[in-house]
């Protein structure tokens, strides 16, 4: 069953998320899903950007699919595989913009953080690292990419305490860029990401993945990149 749809608008990728009865979960077959699609964009050369959202109101991603992890012989095994899914997002080679129009949890949070720029409602939806709240601590790949957000204390507060934020304490605290109604945040998105579509893309890349060495360094190593 697939778990999201991608549509064009001129130089704007749009990745809209359809499983919010679920909570936009993460599993194996979902990441696959991710990763076709990061193939498909990767592989147009021409300068665009990467709108990632959900189609419901309620959750952008609520992180990992745990009953469906709990089913799983060696769960350490999707650990990897996640891991690897969000270096692969963190280095994609265009401008990458979360729009999250819900709740972003645990590995949903992640989600947006691995994105380059991220706009939030400021009425609805909240952001939280709750691994902390269920006992599942950080990998040092997992902490690379929460490390991704500009904002250290922030960082240090959100991971150590399970707070969820919403998105005008994200503004302030620097954990996302913009927080916009909910009847202006896909529009919000879409003039974000039309203009981060006109920078050159070969140009963007090889700074963004400057910015994010470490992380390309893993991506070498593992054969990501």
């Amino acid at each position: 069953m697939s778990t999201m749809t991608l549509e064009q608008q001129d130089q704007v990728y749009v990745l809209s998320l359809t499983n919010g009865e679920q909570g936009n979960a993460l599993n194996s077959d979902v990441l696959r899903e991710y990763l076709s699609i990061f193939d498909q964009i990767e592989r147009d050369s021409n300068n665009a950007s990467l709108i990632i959202t959900s189609t419901d109101p309620k959750s952008f991603s609520l992180g990992i699919d745990l009953p469906w992890l709990q089913r799983q012989s060696n769960p350490m095994a999707f650990v990897t595989e996640l891991e690897n899914f969000y270096i692969r997002m963190a280095l994609l080679n265009l401008p990458v913009i979360a729009a999250i129009n819900g709740n972003a949890y645990a590995g949903g949070a992640l989600l947006a953080t691995a994105c380059d720029f991220r706009l939030m409602r400021s009425d609805r939806g909240r952001f939280c690292y709750s691994e902390v709240n269920v006992n599942m601590p950080f990998t040092p790949t997992l902490l690379d990419i929460v490390r991704l957000l500009p904002c250290a204390d922030a960082v240090y507060e959100l991971s150590l305490t399970g707070n969820a934020w919403g998105g005008d304490e994200c503004v302030r605290r620097g954990i996302v860029n913009q927080a916009c109604s909910a009847e202006t945040l896909k529009q919000d998105a879409l003039n974000f990401a039309r203009q981060m579509a006109g920078k050159d893309r070969a140009t963007y890349t090889a700074i963004k993945r400057g910015l994010r060495q470490s992380l390309m360094d893993k991506a070498v190593q593992l054969g990501l990149i």
